[in-house]
């Protein structure tokens, strides 16, 4: 219950995240919703289409479409204060990234796929919705920049496995995964942890 608790909030956190983005594009209230549904729900769906897991989260559970529809249409009213809840929002962003990788290890595990996958499935969970965002919004997709973000994906993902490999059972495994993403994620907005660029100008045609 609570796991699902921490899914609808990480989910209505993306969703008025996203909402702003759109808002910045002028965009009109149907193409803010969109924008929020898929950012919210996009990276599980892909997980879901590419793992042949079905039904896709947001049809079995229509409700979620609905809460993140309204999440969306809830910021364009109180857009102008946003801005003081950043901290807030950052911090909410950051357990959404922790909360749907390990859901995507999880639907994973529960599919019998070899470890590699496992990782890759919350990485997709965690961090596609945002990449299909920001495509949509003309952006550099966050998941493509010097940020920790797709790293913390994986790192959680790598210490929930760690922790099933010892004998922990599941739910210390689960706490362990995402008390250490949490950490590393909001240590690495505070201090601009960021990963190596790779810049190359010359033209060598």
């Amino acid at each position: 219950m609570l796991f699902v608790s921490l899914y609808v909030i990480a989910i209505t956190a993306e969703a008025m995240t996203a909402a702003l983005s759109a808002g910045r594009r002028s965009m009109d209230w149907v193409g803010v919703c969109v924008i929020a549904c898929v950012t919210a729900l996009g990276g599980g769906s892909l997980r879901d289409v590419l793992l042949g897991h079905y039904p896709l989260t947001w049809v079995k559970h229509p409700e979620y479409l609905l809460i993140t529809a309204a999440a969306a249409l809830l910021t364009a009213f109180i857009a102008p204060v946003m801005r003081r809840l950043r901290a807030l929002f950052l911090l909410l962003d950051a357990l959404g990234l922790v909360v749907f990788t390990v859901i995507g290890c999880q639907v994973a595990l529960e599919m019998q796929l070899s470890p590699i996958i496992v990782l890759v499935s919350g990485m997709i969970t965690g961090c596609f919705g945002g990449v299909m965002r920001d495509v949509l919004c003309n952006e550099i997709p966050l998941l493509f920049r010097h940020e920790l973000y797709a790293s913390v994906s994986v790192l959680v993902g790598l210490v929930f496995l760690g922790t099933l490999y010892v004998g922990m059972p599941q739910q210390v495994a689960v706490l362990a995964a995402m008390v250490t993403g949490l950490v590393v994620r909001l240590l690495a907005i505070r201090f601009d942890w960021h990963m190596p660029k790779f810049v190359y100008r010359d033209d060598w045609r």
